[in-house]
């Protein structure tokens, strides 16, 4: 698909810009002609990354931001409107992981994980709501196929990403006649610094990933459907083959995918769950 005629000239927020899944959608909606605002806590290496976003520097905002700080995400969107003077896509994709259970994990993680999953997401809607209503815009959600179907030793992503779906639903309700585009968009497993940055049962990064990186799908891939489902105007999109079927038996045969997706966590190297 030409993505030129649905993102040319358009003002597109990406938050989590400076890896993986955020920084492949930077890349996708610059070639594609948008006005792109890079949102991390990783000012210099956006700056760094922006050349490959846009060789035009004009059509490029890269702003420091932790969203799970409030006075963080509002600059976001005051830094985008005096720049742009508008926003029309606001990508929500700045999130964190764990691996550790219930049982072992300090709740500082939780808390940590809810900070900047869903206050995050919600933070930068809030404030960006009203010039995607004047625009008649599009929000996402980059939830994962967790906000659907729980993992375990993931608890605290589960919930967060469960929050972000719900919060999301209710926002697309509240505006069926406005104009606003609303979109869930469930990855499954994508090449990312995700699961080296996971946090461990005491809040450090595990610092590696337990998982083949090089068998999951690419973040350039993932960024491609983002945009696909961004241009048909979705309000869901769920990836893979197993993210799809694990949503499906979730819903009609729980207890056997509660036993099949504990046997596939329990295959990762130093799983957790056993």
């Amino acid at each position: 698909m030409d993505f030129r005629r649905h993102f040319s000239g358009k003002v597109i927020i990406v938050t989590g810009a400076s890896s993986g899944i955020g920084l492949a959608a930077a890349k996708l909606f610059g070639a594609a002609g948008a006005r792109v605002v890079m949102a991390s806590r990783s000012l210099e290496k956006m700056q760094a990354l922006s050349r490959e976003v846009s060789p035009s520097p004009e059509n490029v905002l890269c702003v420091r931001c932790d969203v799970s700080i409030e006075a963080d995400c509002r600059r976001l969107i005051e830094e985008t409107v005096a720049r742009f003077g508008r926003i029309d896509i606001l990508v929500n994709n700045a999130g964190v992981s764990m691996r550790a259970t219930i049982r072992d994990l300090d709740l500082s993680v939780l808390r940590r994980l809810m900070d900047v999953n869903y206050w995050g997401t919600v933070y930068c809607t809030k404030y960006a709501l009203p010039y995607l209503l004047e625009s008649r815009g599009q929000v996402v959600g980059v939830v994962s196929v967790a906000g659907y179907a729980a993992l375990p030793a993931r608890s605290g992503y589960s919930a967060s990403k469960h929050a972000v779906r719900g919060f999301l639903d209710a926002l697309r309700m509240e505006h069926l006649r406005d104009g606003l585009g609303v979109l869930v968009f469930a990855p499954g497993y994508t090449a990312s610094n995700v699961r080296n940055a996971a946090l461990l049962a005491d809040g450090t990064p595990q610092g590696e990933t337990p998982l083949d990186e090089n068998r999951l799908m690419s973040a350039e891939k993932c960024a491609s459907y983002l945009a696909l489902a961004l241009a048909r105007r979705r309000s869901e999109m769920i990836l893979t083959p197993l993210g799809k079927a694990t949503v499906a038996f979730h819903h009609v045969l729980p207890r056997l995918t509660d036993r099949l997706t504990c046997r596939f966590i329990a295959r990762e190297k130093d799983s957790p769950v056993k």
